[in-house]
């Protein structure tokens, strides 16, 4: 029999947690056709000898609503393994909106994203109102990877409420509005209900984004017509509530939700980090399954950090000293920072100045303890506060050194979330868990998460050891895969999707960050590349081989189930 691609003599890592075998993986129209010894020849075939061959990565958490419009290879997630990224978390998507209320929309997620309105208005072409008609548009884009798209809360308020959405709880009326277009978005396909109830959330003019104004009550009835109409999943950024130092507070919370997930039977998700309640909310989604729910905890596997640079942002930026500085170009600056008296001004400023309140959080001065030099990319790397000690200067000092020594290409780590070593490997071995929060897509010149699947493979399962690859590769399979009810991905088995990775796990490892130029307008971002992924293979052909991106764009847009039952859906 003649194959499409075969991929010959690999180390066969199916993503159910199964032992590893040694064996080929053979694909026709797309599918995966056989697993094992595999008779007859490929159109193409490649040599997966001492590789690990695993299915596509599946990332459930990402924000790729408005990048998958200009950016049709899917950076930087192509880079890393991903194959399948879901979009319209948190509540943020560009649907349902029409041209005219765009920037009702926009407003709500472009201080998340990072993206700036104009950016996305240079690079969207806006053919939609509906999410029905949304996801149409992303099916007809070309696309490396394959998309499925939650309805986010923030959008559908605002498509029933217009400015109203931002001050004012819902009328009947604006629910019913709201229910009737989740009802058709469930119908096209989308794959979930999303909110956010984060009090850091906020729109480009410093309101609460719209989901925050919601009732609970408003939040139950959609979620409970999506458990009658679809299998679709609830993710939601939870409230402040989850964090409170009160634990009657936290009860309260977790109890709405444990009751929420029972009564409708749909399933929900939210982050799940170590610290500061963790591997604690565990026995909530033990308890939640023994009384017929199903909640998830997505996690991270190596903490939120935001990443620092005079090429990006620094916590000093909106201090008025360093504000004049930093509004001129780099060269400007270096010779502003080579002036001894205008650097003690700046060192001074950054030590002693009154930080006020920066974009989207309060600002603080930073801690330079939880602040790393970024010198490996996924290795430990050395706090500020101890180099400059070793040093014998001040750690702002320290930073301007670093930064004109490397011609302003040095980064600085300054994590959000520490994960204790033990907490953290309760958390991503859980049956309740899915270890897919890389934003991808959004926070686009702070955050650069979208490298944490190859994060879990260079460092827990290669240098610490502390996870097996068959671990590791359902964390990041299967487990998104069936959270998201993604039926066909996730597991390498006949008939299933050809979506494939063929990792090099001697060799795995990301590279350092580097900073571009090619958001629509020219806005900066953050991107970064990967080393040890020999291919990826979207739906039977080939996206990047050895960290190139070929011709193909074999993407597909993933439809959830209530489409089913649509007789409008039109099969991807």
């Amino acid at each position: 029999m003649e194959f499409d691609l075969v991929i010959r003599n690999g180390t066969v890592v199916d993503g159910s947690g199964a032992p590893s075998v040694r064996g080929d993986v053979a694909i026709v129209d797309g599918k995966i056709a056989a697993v094992g010894a595999v008779d007859g020849t490929g159109r193409e075939e490649i040599d997966a000898d001492g590789l690990v061959v695993a299915p596509g990565f599946v990332d459930g958490h990402t924000h790729m609503d408005a990048q998958v419009f200009w950016d049709d290879l899917g950076t930087s997630s192509c880079w890393h393994g991903v194959t399948t990224a879901v979009m319209g978390n948190c509540g943020f998507t560009l649907a349902p909106a029409s041209a005219d209320q765009s920037a009702l929309v926009v407003r709500n997620l472009e201080r998340a994203e990072d993206i700036s309105g104009e950016a996305m208005a240079q690079g969207i072409t806006w053919t939609w109102s509906t999410f029905r008609e949304y996801l149409d548009a992303v099916d007809a884009l070309p696309k490396g990877l394959n998309y499925a798209a939650a309805i986010g809360h923030s959008a559908l308020r605002t498509w029933a409420m217009g400015e109203r959405a931002f001050t004012d709880a819902a009328t009947p009326e604006d629910l019913a509005v709201m229910e009737a277009e989740l009802s058709d978005a469930l119908r096209a396909g989308a794959v979930g209900f999303s909110t956010s109830r984060s009090d850091q959330h906020e729109t480009s003019d410093d309101r609460a984004v719209a989901s925050r104004l919601a009732t609970w009550d408003e939040v139950c009835a959609l979620v409970g017509l999506m458990g009658r109409e679809s299998e679709g999943i609830f993710q939601l950024t939870s409230e402040k509530a989850s964090f409170d130092p009160d634990a009657a507070v936290r009860d309260e919370y977790y109890a709405r939700l444990r009751d929420l997930a029972v009564t409708t039977k749909v399933p929900i998700a939210f982050g799940l980090f170590a610290i500061p309640n963790g591997a604690n909310t565990l026995p909530l989604m033990e308890e939640t399954a023994a009384l017929g729910g199903q909640m998830y905890g997505l996690t991270h596997c190596r903490g939120v950090a935001v990443v620092l640079s005079f090429k990006t942002r620094l916590p000093f930026d909106n201090l008025p000293e360093w504000k004049q500085i930093r509004s001129q170009p780099l060269d400007a600056q270096r010779a502003a920072l080579l002036d001894p008296a205008v650097r003690a001004r700046l060192v001074h400023e950054a030590n002693h100045g009154d930080y006020g309140r920066a974009i989207g959080a309060e600002a603080r001065k930073p801690d330079w303890n939880v602040v790393s030099i970024l010198r490996s990319p996924y290795l430990p790397n050395p706090s500020v506060a101890e180099e400059a000690a070793r040093r014998g200067i001040d750690p702002v000092e320290l930073v301007i050194e670093l930064a004109l020594e490397s011609d302003f290409d040095q980064y600085f780590v300054q994590m959000l979330t520490q994960q204790p070593e033990d907490e953290l490997m309760k958390l991503l071995r859980s049956p309740y868990s899915a270890m897919t929060f890389s934003d991808a897509g959004a926070h686009v010149s702070q955050i650069l998460d979208c490298s944490i699947q190859t994060h879990l493979l260079a460092y827990w399962v290669r240098e610490r050891q502390m996870l097996s690859i068959e671990e590791a590769i359902p964390m990041i399979t299967r487990k998104p895969a069936e959270m998201w009810r993604l039926h066909d991905r996730g597991l390498l088995r006949a008939g299933m999707a050809g979506d494939v990775t063929i990792i090099d796990l001697d060799r795995v490892a990301p590279d350092m960050p580097e900073v571009v130029d090619d958001l629509p307008g020219g806005s900066r971002r953050l991107t970064q590349t990967a080393q040890g992924y020999v291919a990826t293979i979207v739906n039977g052909e080939v996206l990047t081989r050895d960290g190139t991106a070929t011709d193909n764009r074999p993407g597909h847009l993933l439809r959830g189930g209530g489409a089913a039952h649509d007789p409008n859906h039109r099969p991807s």
